[in-house]
């Protein structure tokens, strides 16, 4: 019998491609969604993909109502939580917006699954929990720093998760930090389609490609890394998304939370991922050299080894999978 999962945030960048994951392995998905970062042009699409009709509760998360309501009227097993605002700089500037989506969004969330009997989430984490680590890789039980509002409402919201399942022991939690999601689907229908200027690299690089932006300023080229660019993590968005179903289908036999770090496990520096992108789209990308940014790090990448060992999940698309499945995305638009 198949499960139906309930993705909030579904229609955006990572929630469409969990959908799709979700399908493909025998799940039924239900996007619930406010459109206040992602397109209703998505949904068509989701429905072309998963070959099924995918149903849309449009609501905000904070919606008490609009989520007994569908709790009441879709026979729900379990939740993949997605939905919630995510730009680390524009955190600092509306803290306030950020802890009243995010954090009393996830409560919201939890008493309407509560009170419908329902106790299986997967949680949309982050590495910004580990501000500037220690050391390289970084695994799950490394020193806890978030260094942004962004980063402290997912710590929050963890530890609320990780309070609920020891105080009501039938809950089943998995606690996903993400670290740099990247690319597109094969099929160039669905992907990353940013508001205005991107803040993450890829897509910035998707669309300084398509000539939408003249050049790409790299903050800082001292940084102790071999070339002296930023070093990162950057994981196929649809190896993310599957990761979300080994992790909801490994919840079926455990009760309690567990906590996943989902990474590639290797780091590529900003001249690395240019470069790479370059062979990509057949293009020079122009760029200049700024200084750093407050608040960057030189290098965070995953020690993926528990969610192998627990869940059988690794990362298997490369940089180079990655690029060119972004620059498709892009090549049709990048925009729903």
């Amino acid at each position: 019998m198949e499960n139906t999962v309930l993705v909030t945030g579904g229609a955006g960048y990572i929630g469409s491609h969990i959908v799709v994951e979700l399908a493909a392995a025998g799940h039924a998905p239900i996007v619930l969604d406010n459109f206040a970062n992602s397109s209703r042009a998505v949904l068509p699409r989701l429905e072309a993909l998963t070959g099924r009709p995918v149903p849309c509760i449009e609501a905000d998360v904070r919606d008490a109502g609009a989520l007994r309501r569908a709790f009441d009227d879709h026979a729900v097993a379990s939740v993949i939580h997605c939905a919630g605002l995510k730009a680390v700089g524009e955190s600092q500037a509306q803290p306030l917006a950020y802890y009243d989506v995010n954090v009393t969004g996830a409560l919201v969330l939890l008493q309407a699954m509560r009170e419908a009997g329902v106790a299986t989430i997967v949680f949309s984490s982050s590495a910004t929990v580990y501000g500037e680590p220690e050391r390289v890789p970084v695994a799950e039980d490394a020193a806890i720093a978030a260094h942004s509002v962004y980063g402290r409402t997912k710590l929050i919201i963890e530890e609320i998760l990780r309070d609920l399942a020891h105080a009501e022991p039938s809950w089943r939690v998995a606690i996903l930090r993400y670290f740099n999601p990247a690319g597109a689907h094969p099929s160039g229908r669905i992907g990353e389609a940013p508001l205005g200027r991107p803040n993450n690299l890829v897509p910035l690089l998707c669309r300084i490609a398509g000539g939408e932006f003249p050049e790409l300023s790299v903050f800082g080229t001292d940084w102790p890394t071999p070339d002296g660019t930023g070093v990162r993590d950057y994981i196929h968005v649809q190896d993310l998304a599957a990761g979300h179903v080994a992790a909801l289908e490994h919840l079926a036999e455990h009760t309690g939370t567990t906590t996943l770090n989902l990474g590639a496990g290797k780091g590529y520096s900003v001249r690395e991922v240019v470069s790479e992108f370059e062979r990509a789209c057949g293009r020079t990308i122009p760029r200049s050299f700024v200084p750093r940014r407050p608040g960057d790090v030189a290098c965070v990448y995953a020690d993926p080894a528990r969610a192998n060992a627990l869940l059988g999940w690794r990362a298997t698309r490369g940089l180079d999978v990655i690029c060119t499945d972004a620059w498709r995305w892009q090549q049709g638009g990048g925009r729903y």
